[in-house]
């Protein structure tokens, strides 16, 4: 891989993927939607063309609404299919990032690639519809189901922040003893999502939790960074929402959280 697009370019993990795919010698191109325009398919098949990449991330999501009607759908499931066939039609390797919210609270975890996917509505519903977009686009896709990211980028959506904005404003962490995130560290993420880009088309799960809930992971964050957070264990949330995926070589939490045994 010597040259990558990627769409979401600022987000959590697409900033991470920048880092990490520029660390690996990769040159990176950022999608700018204000520049090139997501609902013209001759335009967008043009920039993809003259970008020349060997691979395209595509990662954005709806996060920062314009107002536009329908613009959910259109980002995460119209955009969504028209890259897999441009770059089936280009050549170029499409790496699209999923979500286990594709699974509502009700289902059984924990999950593997063969898990039916049961969201209805919402957020999930659109991923999942996607996810099925793309592999009829392109039936050499990889589409990547991702869990709550843990990183220290500021303002974005990840679990340090949402931890220390509750820590904050409540004056403690309420954290369950009966949910089982699926969830992993930015690094271990980008790294993944690189080596599943030169892999195999087809699903996949990305998710380090072996075996932790909730509170122990919270915990153990707490002991890592040195906070002075107040966390009350609760069995407000049962839920086992890990994702087991052995082909993917995410490490463990672990790795970077030692106090977890």
């Amino acid at each position: 891989m010597k040259k990558a697009l990627i769409t979401g370019s600022n987000g959590t993990v697409g900033k991470a993927l920048r880092h990490y795919l520029e660390s690996q010698n990769v040159e990176v191109v950022g999608w700018n939607r204000q520049v090139t325009p997501i609902d013209d398919y001759h335009v967008m098949e043009g920039f993809v063309r003259e970008t020349a990449p060997d691979v395209l991330f595509h990662l954005a999501t709806a996060s920062q609404s314009t107002g536009r009607e329908n613009e959910s759908w259109l980002v995460n499931y119209e955009w969504t299919g028209e890259l897999a066939w441009i770059c089936r039609q280009l050549d170029v390797r499409f790496v699209f990032t999923s979500s286990v919210m594709v699974f509502t609270d009700d289902a059984p975890g924990p999950f593997t690639p063969e898990s039916q996917a049961d969201a209805t509505e919402g957020y999930g519903y659109e991923k999942y519809q996607a996810e099925q977009r793309s592999f009829y686009q392109n039936p050499d896709a990889v589409v990547a189901r991702l869990g709550w990211q843990i990183g220290k980028a500021d303002g974005s959506n990840n679990m340090l922040n949402h931890l220390g904005k509750q820590a904050e404003e409540n004056g403690e962490i309420r954290a369950s003893t009966k949910w089982y995130p699926a969830c992993s560290f930015l690094e271990d993420t980008v790294a993944a999502l690189y080596q599943l880009a030169q892999g195999n088309s087809g699903l996949y799960l990305i998710d380090s939790n072996e075996k932790w809930t909730f509170y122990e992971i919270v915990s153990a964050i707490n002991a890592k960074e040195e906070t002075d957070w107040s966390i009350v264990p609760t069995e407000d949330f049962v839920y086992d929402q890990r994702m087991l995926d052995e082909r993917v070589q995410v490490a463990s939490l672990n790795k970077r959280l030692g106090t977890l045994k």
